[in-house]
């Protein structure tokens, strides 16, 4: 009896169609070319809830109240259920997904895409595990009940299982067709895990289904059926895991019994269409829907009572056979086709049931009667009775870290070579000479591809025009290898069956009348990676050898590469490759890197390093920077920079990952600039590599390193100030035309400014010891800065340290020998990677200041070499025995006292003239102020002293130092006559400021003209004598205030002379 199968209906257009049950067995799902899902509440629902999601949906599946869909514009689409209303993006690939499943607890989905890659994405949080193995597009998935597995098929012709917590490759089995397009594949061969345990494994191969075991990965059976003449496309397991249905492209639909072994249950199509999708009711009613490649919907019911019948009709066959013979030898013999699966499997699975229902029963009652003599003499019964099955006997199994499928080599930005339209490189060309650091960036070379039925080309676009003109190359030979330069592009190809590997150069700067040549690769020789450099291009080979060509087409070298190639990157006369150390285990890329000369002196910079790779990554992109800095990314998001300064050491610049918005957002690299401190990629929302069209949109990162604590104030000063470090050695870039002498004044500059807001946050956080850490990283010009800072927060013994400090300083400048700046000294790599540089700087003696005092990365923060010129000197040669920090020295022919002035001279009245070794900052001259500007300046300096003890902010004191302006007072050395105002308030501060201590500046300056004015005539004439009488009355009035109360007034006639005065305003730090 065959199962009842229902008249087709019309669900979508002409094309693929699939189909699923929703959880709770009501609702039928659809979806096809013509961009809509429908929901159908039974098979025999008139009005179908059509919902429109793109242009093509290739799959969906249905789980709980969550719906998601394979749509063709590459996304992995999610809708809630059976509303229908969007919930976001799940996934985005570089191709259109082809197949999607979910897991067992719907915490899971697996998408499998035409890019070759399968992702498991995280239906809550989004994230994702990316499964890369495949070399063709991917036909189907399907999740292990248990979700420790995962199984997929592939246009490859394999059929892969995963170990989802490692993300490696179990077994492969090359069993189907090889093809290049999922259209052209004969089979979709969509799996099937059984229910429950997962013990079994259904694969639709050819004509038939094979059965894999589940760990021992062995072909356990082949399922076939009379009927089939064309591939199996779909094989599905019952919710029950007794019956596995599957169907033909020839529209048959076939069911067997698991536990016979037999195909139970035949259907045909209708109109005999292929059928593309196929589903179980999990309601466990017998129900199957399935779809056609015409966009048709059809349902089979009763097909389990179907099965059931069958087996009872021989059953009863049997009990009358039973009846009749009891010792008939024939229960015995097993048919024919029992036969064959016995001998043929019997060694792989001895629990499997082959025998009769009838056989069985005769066993039974054997061992219930224990009366094996009752049988007939010469009954084959008792001498052929089974024995029990042995148990396996347990193998060790290897439970130590898997090897890790070796990454292949590809070219750096450029995009998948499967896709027929794509990018075949995209980055900032090295210019052969030396131009404006401003226009580097337009020199940027564009090579596409487009391969179709019509036309198949490469078209190079270049920034400029005025380098060279667009190229439109046909693609005869099939490239798919290029890289472009300012002087030449460079082409390969693979080998085929009427031509060998070839590399193909069009040389823009020949002058003579042939600029392209070809070179054949010899006999087994395939090209992997290629690049160009300044007069050179290398070309690396499948079996390990290295071919350097000028650009004229002259074989130059031939080196044999260490390891299997993976990246080449050229930057004039820099060769860098990355190879395959050995073999990675758990998910671990072993990779080294390899920096050669290319010139004639060919050497080794950097002989066989290690590539620090992120955990579980693999590489990216690969190259240099703008200034000749090699610098790599990896899969995790990570760039990372080998700056001339560190030797042989990766510094990371910067994470991607955390300028990325969604989960499945990458970054695309292009390019890396040092001087500018960015990185030119392009977003690409949803998978890894942009497409053609629309044209990509370029964005900027910043350089960032990753410190701790970069949300606070402490650790973004600490990040800004090591990142502009990058930069200190490396004045050889003006002299390249990378950058300006004023940009790096401003690097330098921004390097003190944050070392000074550092000093100010560890004053106040009461950390002197790292204050003089930070002293020691300071030029030696900004040390007075500090000291100053460090007696306005009353840190005295802080202030002492950084004299002493000071001292030191100057007197190692004076020890040291004068050597002649270098404005560019080389950078060179020596053979175990360091960078063998000098890193003494010039000063500029005009500017008066150390911003081009330069030093190298302090090791263990030891204090700092002082450079001297001819022209400069920091301290004065004589060092007296006693030293004030606190006192600052003027110059004869400016009265103001200077900030930068020497620290630590003696208390003598000596006078000290001005010379070429003492540097000095010129402020601006100061603007004149109104008069009751003047006394609200006067009164709140005055206060500050009293009061408000608080050192000013570290923002404040780096503009100070930014700005230029180093004097501690800009007090005229003339003495300035006083008003009576002014000497009254002297006398009153204290007492007004008792009386109103919340008064601001202006209050309180209004408060005490106010109660001047109240004073009587008297009163106001006696203060207009005291104030004419006494210029110095107020200094005058202090010194009283310190004698002893017993002790008489004594008035001084001797009037202070203007150096003493201007020394004593400039240590009250008047402003």
């Amino acid at each position: 009896m065959s199962a009842r199968r229902r008249l087709m209906r019309y669900g979508h257009t002409e094309g693929y169609t699939a189909v699923c049950f929703d959880s709770s067995g009501r609702f039928i799902v659809t979806c096809g070319y013509d961009g809509d899902v429908r929901i159908w509440d039974g098979f025999d629902d008139d009005d179908p809830k059509s919902i429109r999601v793109g242009e093509k949906v290739l799959s969906v599946a249905v789980k709980d109240n969550r719906m998601v869909t394979a749509v063709s514009n590459n996304a992995i689409q999610s809708h809630s259920f059976p509303d229908g209303l969007p919930d976001g993006v799940l996934a985005r690939f570089t191709a259109p997904p082809v197949h999607l499943d979910f897991s067992s607890s719907g915490g899971h989905v697996a998408a499998g895409a035409s890019d070759f890659v399968i992702k498991m994405i995280a239906v809550d949080t989004l994230l994702q595990t990316t499964f890369i193995g495949h070399e063709a597009p991917v036909l189907s998935v399907a999740f292990d009940p248990k979700e420790k597995y995962l199984g997929s098929s592939s246009c490859d012709g394999t059929v892969c299982i995963w170990d989802i917590s490692s993300q490696s490759r179990m077994v492969s089995w090359p069993i189907l067709t090889v093809v290049n397009d999922v259209k052209n594949a004969p089979s979709l061969c969509r799996l099937s895990w059984q229910p429950g345990a997962g013990q079994y494994l259904a694969v639709p191969v050819s004509l038939a289904v094979r059965i894999y075991q589940r760990d021992t990965w062995t072909e356990l059976i082949v399922l076939t059926a009379e009927g089939i003449t064309q591939p199996v496309m779909v094989a599905t397991w019952s919710p029950c895991g007794r019956y596995l249905s599957a169907a033909s492209a020839n529209g048959q639909i076939s069911v067997w019994d698991w536990e016979t072994k037999c195909c139970r249950v035949t259907v045909n199509h209708e109109k005999g269409y292929g059928i593309s999708a196929m589903a179980w009711n999990p309601l466990g009613n017998g129900q199957i829907a399935y779809t056609d490649n015409r966009g048709q919907l059809g349902l089979l019911e009763a097909v389990m009572i179907s099965v059931d019948e069958t087996q009872d009709k021989e059953e009863t066959y049997e009990d009358l056979f039973d009846q009749e013979v009891v010792g008939s030898p024939k229960w015995d013999q097993p048919t024919e086709h029992e036969a064959t699966e016995v001998d043929a499997h019997d060694d792989v699975d001895e629990d499997v049931p082959v025998l009769s229902r009838g056989r069985q029963r005769l066993l039974l009652f054997e061992e219930d009667s224990h009366d094996t003599d009752s049988l007939a003499a010469g009954s084959d019964v008792g001498v052929k009775t089974k024995e029990p099955p042995l148990l396996p006997v347990s193998t060790p199994v290897y439970q130590g870290p898997l090897p890790t499928t070796q990454q292949k080599a590809f070219q750096p930005s450029s995009t998948p070579s499967h896709l027929s339209h794509r990018f075949m490189v995209w980055h900032v060309c090295a210019c052969g000479g030396r131009g404006s650091w401003r226009e580097v960036w337009n020199f940027v070379a564009i090579a596409r591809s487009y391969n179709d039925n019509e036309d198949s080309a490469i078209e190079v676009e270049f920034h400029d025009a005025s380098v060279h003109h667009a190229i439109h190359v046909p693609n005869t030979l099939n490239h798919h290898l290029a890289d472009v330069s300012a002087e030449a592009l460079l082409l390969g190809c693979e080998s085929s069956e009427q031509f060998l590997s070839k590399v193909q150069c069009l040389h823009f700067g020949s002058w003579d009348g042939t600029k392209e040549w070809l070179c054949d690769l010899p006999q087994g020789e395939e090209v992997r990676a290629l690049c160009l450099g300044g007069g050179w291009a290398a070309v690396a080979s499948n079996i390990g050898l290295l071919r350097i060509f000028s650009l004229g087409g002259l074989q130059r070298q031939v080196i044999r590469l260490p390891g299997p190639i993976v990246a080449l990157a050229g930057h004039r006369n820099r060769l860098l490759i990355a190879y395959h150390r050995g073999v990675g285990f758990d998910g671990e890329q072993n990779l080294g890197v390899l920096l050669l000369d290319v010139s004639d002196k060919g050497r080794s910079l950097i002989d066989g390093s290690p590539l620090p790779l992120s955990i579980k990554s693999y590489l990216v992109w690969l190259g240099f920077s703008l200034e000749g800095s090699p610098a790599y990314m990896d899969s995790a998001g990570h760039v990372c920079l080998l700056p001339g300064s560190m030797g042989n050491m990766w510094l990371p610049i910067c994470d991607t990952r955390q300028h990325c918005k969604g989960s499945s957002d990458h970054y695309w690299l292009i390019g890396v600039q040092e001087v500018l401190q960015q990185i030119r990629c392009v977003p690409c929302k949803g998978s890894r590599f942009p497409p053609i069209l629309p044209r990509p949109i370029v964005t900027v990162l910043p350089f960032q390193l990753p410190m701790c604590q970069l949300s606070t104030e402490k650790g973004q000063l600490e990040e800004q100030y090591w990142r502009s470090r990058l930069l200190s050695d490396r004045t050889e870039l003006a002299s390249n035309g990378y950058c300006s002498d004023e940009h790096l004044e401003n690097i330098s500059q921004q390097q003190q400014e944050s070392l000074m807001k550092l000093f100010a946050l560890s004053c106040r956080a009461e950390r002197e010891f790292r204050c003089i850490e930070l002293a020691q990283l300071m030029a030696p010009a900004a040390l007075p800065l500090a000291i100053k800072y460090a007696s306005r927060a009353r840190h005295r013994h802080l202030a002492e340290r950084l004299g002493e400090l000071a001292r030191e300083l100057a007197r190692q400048a004076e020890e040291s020998p004068e050597r002649p700046s270098q404005t560019s000294p080389p950078r060179d790599f020596n053979g175990g990677g360091e960078c063998s540089q000098d890193d003494d700087r010039g000063e500029d003696s005009t500017s008066g200041t150390s911003n081009s005092n330069l030093r190298q990365w302090p090791t263990a923060l030891k204090k700092p070499d002082l450079i001297s010129s001819p022209n400069t000197t920091l301290f004065p040669k004589t060092t007296p025995t006693c030293r004030n920090p606190f006192k600052v020295t003027t110059s004869v022919d400016t009265p103001s006292p200077k900030s930068g002035s020497r620290v630590g001279d003696s208390r003598s009245n000596k006078k000290v003239h001005p010379s070429k070794s003492s540097p000095e900052i010129r402020p601006l001259p100061p603007m004149a102020k109104p008069k009751q500007a003047t006394i609200v300046g006067s009164m709140k300096g005055k206060r500050e002293t009293v009061v408000n003890s608080e050192p000013a902010s570290s923002a404040d004191l780096a503009d100070t130092y930014s700005s230029g302006v180093s004097n501690s007072s800009s007090v005229d050395s003339s003495p300035k006559l006083q008003t009576a105002f002014q000497l009254w308030m002297e006398e009153n501060r204290e007492r007004m400021l008792a009386d109103k201590p919340d008064l601001d500046d202006e209050a309180f300056l209004r408060e005490g003209m106010s109660a001047f004015r109240a004073l009587t005539a008297t009163e106001k004439k006696s203060w207009n004598e005291r104030a004419k009488a006494s210029p110095s009355h107020d200094t005058e009035c202090k010194k009283r205030k310190q004698q002893q109360p017993g002790e008489p007034a004594i008035k001084k006639t001797k009037t202070l002379d203007s150096r003493t005065a201007a020394r004593l305003s400039a240590f009250a730090f008047k402003e």
